[in-house]
């Protein structure tokens, strides 16, 4: 029995070392190594509003889901007071965006700073996010169109009125048509902290498929294993054998990190894992 504890305190010890605080510019990132750290590709992982990325972390399990796929895992942490971070993803959010603080240029440094100080790749580049994250990795990801190598958003769209992108980026975005923060259909959530009139989940998807251009090929899946009274339907569109744009469109699914430990006592959806989505997406262009 003492030997079991003892190695499960290990293994607890060995994982939570893994993780490594970089301080950078007044804020700071974390960021989780692989086990093969040269070279390696990097996930850039956002925290929603309010959050930081401890919170993300635990609340996602992206962070050691990623690690373990050889992902170098940076969570950057946004502005404000305290533990309750924000992102200026153009309209959206807080003080962040009150203060019309310079994010792109943030994680443009956090980036530099990760590939110079580990030695992780400098052409693999991913992004994802929840909500207020996923304004941002979506905004960088149009707007650095030329640096990244895939982007992944959850219940967040970004200002696409402002964003046009001038090179084709792989996109998957996951949203529940319940969400009553940044609603699925545009516009000012019921139950948002913010006035912001967001963009819709259409308008997002056409906004990074115009680069593409003509010849997408689309398909469609119902994904429904779960009975929680919600199901996903899948929407991909494939160029050259391989998927551009991918929509995972939770039917009844609120505002959620779809599989997180804290979902499915918030009423989220079991049918899939935003984990193993991102990753299963990430992966067509490793």
């Amino acid at each position: 029995m003492r030997l079991t504890f003892l190695l499960i305190l290990a293994i607890l010890n060995a994982t939570s070392a893994a993780a490594e605080r970089v301080d950078l510019g007044g804020r700071f990132y974390r960021i989780d190594l692989p086990t093969t750290v040269a070279g390696a590709p990097i996930l850039v992982a956002l925290h929603g509003g309010g959050g930081n990325p401890d919170q993300f972390a635990r609340a996602s399990g992206l962070a050691e889901a990623a690690q373990a796929a050889g992902y170098a895992v940076i969570l950057p942490a946004g502005s404000g007071r305290g533990r309750l971070l924000t992102w200026n993803a153009g309209y959206c959010c807080a003080a962040a965006a009150q203060a019309a603080v310079d994010d792109l240029a943030f994680l443009d440094a956090v980036i530099a700073d990760a590939r110079a100080r580990f030695g992780l790749s400098d052409n693999r580049l991913f992004l994802t996010g929840m909500s207020n994250g996923s304004m941002l990795a979506e905004t960088y990801a149009a707007l650095r169109a030329d640096r990244v190598t895939a982007v992944a958003g959850v219940a967040g769209t970004p200002d696409v009125a402002h964003l046009h992108p001038r090179f084709a980026v792989p996109l998957l975005h996951i949203h529940g048509t319940a969400d009553d923060h940044v609603p699925y259909t545009g516009g000012v959530g019921p139950s948002g902290l913010t006035n912001t009139d967001f963009a819709a989940v259409a308008d997002l998807i056409s906004t990074f498929h115009a680069p593409f251009g003509r010849g997408l090929v689309r398909s469609e899946r119902i994904i429904d294993p779960a009975d929680d009274g919600m199901r996903v339907v899948e929407e991909t569109w494939l160029k050259n054998g391989r998927p551009a744009l991918r929509l995972l469109t939770v039917e009844g699914g609120g505002h959620h990190w779809p599989g997180g430990p804290r979902a499915g006592r918030r009423g989220g959806t079991r049918d899939i894992s935003a984990n193993a989505e991102i990753l299963r997406f990430f992966e067509s262009f490793r």
